[in-house]
């Protein structure tokens, strides 16, 4: 699959949740939000004044808390997250494995609200929080919560399941079929 391909697919497939999505589709539309987001906030940049463009020898950044750069994510927010959703499916992995990380946030913020810990830290004793077994537990937890990004990173980068899987045929042959 092209980075073409992949774009239009994944735009056609703006709130497909089912099915698969083979590694180059989902990567290449990665970078097409990642190259995206940097064209978006020069163009803020330019035109409203927000954000910053840093060009070096090495790199160009740009980051935009302007208008353009939040259309952009919010245009193509929900065919990103499908699109990560149908790969994990394509790796054999529901797609609700894509929000682990969230889950592990809201899990944390619900733990600290329920030992009383947003007191301490409107309080300003954020120290208090990481005493006895509820810091043991909030520790591990902020873990697990650093990790979950980088284990979804992992699950998104596996080989496709070369057979067909209770999410459909692997894409290359959902291809071949003329089923795309």
């Amino acid at each position: 699959m092209s980075f073409t391909d992949s774009i239009r697919t994944c735009f056609r497939k703006y709130v497909t949740f089912s099915g698969r999505a083979s590694r180059p589709e989902y990567w290449w539309f990665v970078l097409f939000l990642f190259i995206g987001q940097i064209v978006a906030g020069i163009l803020d940049a330019m035109i409203f004044g927000t954000g910053e463009v840093v060009v070096t020898d090495t790199s160009v950044s740009a980051s935009s808390d302007g208008p353009i750069g939040g259309l952009f994510s919010l245009a193509t927010l929900l065919p990103a997250l499908a699109a990560a959703w149908r790969r994990m499916h394509d790796t054999g992995r529901s797609g609700l494995y894509v929000l682990y990380p969230l889950i592990a946030m809201v899990g944390i913020a619900s733990f600290i609200g329920m030992v009383g810990g947003f007191d301490l830290i409107v309080g300003g004793d954020i120290s208090g929080l990481f005493t006895g077994i509820v810091g043991v537990i909030l520790i591990l937890a902020l873990i697990v919560l650093a990790l979950s990004p980088l284990i979804v990173l992992f699950w998104l980068t596996r080989p496709t399941q070369p057979e067909t899987n209770q999410w459909g045929p692997p894409p290359r042959a959902q291809m071949t079929e003329g089923t795309v």
